[in-house]
């Protein structure tokens, strides 16, 4: 792999800040619980893949995580007060969302290519329930391309109105569920054949992710989607 990707000055220096002020309002705010940090690799590129019910996940998955990741979020964040603000000072990659993005799947690639980790909604927007949606085949393009382990991520307690019953002293839990890596095989075939080979390894790592969850978390991803899977086999 060749060093072809660095976060920005500006990034470099105010991430450390950023993930511990981070932590420090989850903690305030809620319980936070942790499992599954042996699964996490020690060194190289991979894809931590998270479930996504609202603007939570990402920053909370990102300031815990052993190491500060790369994060790959929609576009339209950068547009919103507040938000857009966390996301530049973290030095964020955009997502357009819908469209086919050359220089997001580059920028992705480079962050891989140069041994770093990125973190990645493949559902590609909040569900706003819990209930997980199909993976996007944007994202199932990237997994072919990278060709990295991805570990699964499924965070629970992060519903919309998490931060409001925090500020009212509730104090809900919220919980990072880290699986094992998952190798992902490799896509052979053209057209057709190939996009439906890529979104059946998005959903592989879909399936990973709703195995960490409670199954009012897992939406399309629970057992009747299983079955219908295995049948079209």
């Amino acid at each position: 792999m060749t060093d072809n990707y660095r976060p920005s000055l500006a990034a470099r220096l105010l991430r450390p800040g950023l993930r511990a002020v981070l932590r420090g309002i989850f903690h305030l705010v809620s319980r936070v619980i942790i499992n599954g940090l042996e699964h996490v690799p020690k060194s190289g590129a991979y894809l931590i893949a998270i479930n996504h019910i609202s603007l939570y996940e990402a920053p909370f998955v990102a300031s815990f995580w052993p190491i500060a990741p790369e994060v790959a979020g929609a576009a339209d964040v950068w547009q919103r007060p507040g938000q857009s603000l966390l996301a530049r000072g973290y030095g964020g990659i955009k997502i357009h969302r819908g469209e086919y993005d050359r220089q997001m799947i580059d920028a992705t690639l480079n962050v891989l290519r140069s041994g770093r980790p990125l973190l990645i909604a493949p559902e590609g927007g909040r569900s706003h329930i819990p209930g997980m949606r199909r993976a996007r085949p944007g994202v199932a393009y990237l997994m072919d391309k990278a060709g990295v382990p991805v570990i699964p991520v499924g965070v629970v307690g992060s519903t919309v109105d998490f931060l409001s019953r925090g500020l009212r002293g509730q104090r809900p839990s919220i919980e990072m569920r880290i699986g094992p890596p998952v190798e992902l095989p490799p896509i052979s075939g053209r057209g057709e054949a190939r996009r439906l080979a890529r979104q059946k390894n998005a959903d592989q790592v879909m399936f990973a992710i709703a195995a960490l969850l409670p199954p009012e978390y897992r939406g399309l991803y629970g057992d009747e989607f299983k079955y219908e899977q295995a049948s079209e086999a």
